[in-house]
Order: structure tokens, then sequence, then C-alpha cells
């Protein structure tokens, strides 16, 4: 039988354990678990998320706007190619870093892609592949400390869980030591997430990561223990068991 998400959060779907789905290998519209978001809750048109993720997305979405708290859906699912194009953009001084640095003007390779991994996946590594992942509202963290965000975050740390999220990216220190700085807008839906956050450590290897500019550094850095593994507890399988 087809693997599942669990029921404890509600809908169910088969879920595609293969390396090419983990690495993001796949067109999201020639999938049929996959739908397209709808505009209304998001920045702008052709964002595609898993149909279970969307379907538990906005349950969250309709108890937020009841009291007030509207979330907006920034980015969603994001294949190889489109990990490619950002990541290749920021290795060649397209675009610029968030500190505002060009990362050529970083000459040793390993620095270069440490410095992009700040805030970037490398391709094949990122969970915006697997359907299961959105940023909302805006790309930074200020924006959450005041205001209008602060409330949006506060009512994401005290309800999203509810309804199947979880923060990967908390504030690093002892419990995270690695992986990506902190990103208060991300959230996962950890049903499908946390299934595939454990294939993707058993499946995918740092010399199997390739395709890109700059991939030969990921041996260096480990990426898939410090990076894809790098995510807060709340994130891990296990604490579906708890």
């Amino acid at each position: 039988a087809s693997p599942v998400v669990p029921a404890v959060f509600g809908d169910t779907l088969p879920i595609d354990r293969s390396v090419s789905y983990l690495t993001g290998q796949f067109d999201p519209m020639d999938r049929n678990e996959f739908a397209p978001v709808d505009s209304n809750l998001a920045d702008r048109s052709g964002l595609w998320l898993r149909k279970d993720t969307y379907a538990a997305f906005q349950r969250m979405h309709e108890a937020a706007q009841a009291t007030g708290v509207k979330l907006i859906i920034r980015s969603a699912t994001r294949n190889f190619a489109a990990q490619k194009s950002i990541w290749e953009r920021k290795w060649t001084g397209t675009t610029k870093l968030s500190s505002g640095v060009s990362a050529p003007d970083i000459t040793d390779p390993v620095d270069r892609a440490l410095a992009i991994l700040q805030y970037s996946s490398m391709p094949g590594t990122s969970r915006h592949h697997w359907g299961t992942d959105i940023d909302l509202n805006a790309f930074n963290n200020a924006y959450f400390d005041s205001g209008q965000g602060l409330q949006v975050y506060q009512w994401l740390k005290q309800h999203a869980h509810d309804f199947g999220f979880c923060q990967p990216y908390t504030a690093k220190g002892s419990a995270r030591p690695d992986g990506y700085e902190e990103e208060k807008w991300h959230w996962s839906y950890l049903p499908v997430s946390g299934i595939l956050l454990q294939e993707a450590r058993t499946k995918i290897q740092d010399t199997t990561i390739s395709g890109f500019a700059g991939s030969e550094t990921a041996l260096s850095i480990g990426v898939v223990d410090k990076y894809i593994m790098g995510v807060d507890t709340t994130c891990q399988p296990n604490y579906l068991l708890r």
C-alpha cells in the first residue's frame, strides 16, 4: 500500500519518497498531489502546494483571519530548477546577499557557499522542493518584531501547530547550532515534511548533490547533516510521536 500522511491532522495523500521527489526534480504542475494556490491567499499567482498542505493552510488562514490576522503566502513549492536559479544568481553576484555583499567578492568557494547558505538552500536540499513549506508575509525577521508583523508571528507561534505547521528555522543556539539563520516567515506542514525529512536523511548524500555552480562545496560543508537536518525539534519526525 502507498504510504500516506498521518491522519492526525486530516487529509491523507500518497507520499512520493523517491530521491527525484526529495531533490525537486519535477514540475508540480504535472503532479496530481499538487494544486495551485488561490491568488487571494498569495502575493501573486503561479504558486503551487501539495493539496494536503494547502488544505491545512486554508484552515489556518481562516482561523487567523477570524482574529484579525492576515496570512499571505509569499513563496511555496520551488523545484530544483527554481532553486538553482536563486542560488546561481547569488553565486554569480547578480543578486546580492542579505548582508549587501556580492558573493563573488568571497574568493574561497566554501566561504562563498556558506555565505549564501545563511538564507538560501543549495538546489536539491531545499524543503521547498517538497510542497510542504511556505514563506509568509515578509522575508525579513525585522518585520515580525513589531506592529502587524509581531501580531502575525505571535499568532503563528501560538496556533500554527494546531493546523500541523512548525517553524523549521528558529533562532540558532545550543538546541539548533547548525543550518540556516532564523526565518520567522518559514513554516512547514509537519505530517508530510517530517516523513520526507527522515527520507532525505537516509537517501541524500553530500556527494550526490550536483548540477549547479558551487555544488562541489557540499561535501566539505556537510550540507545534509548541517542544513537539511538542521531544523528545530518541533519540525523533526519524532515530534509527531510526543
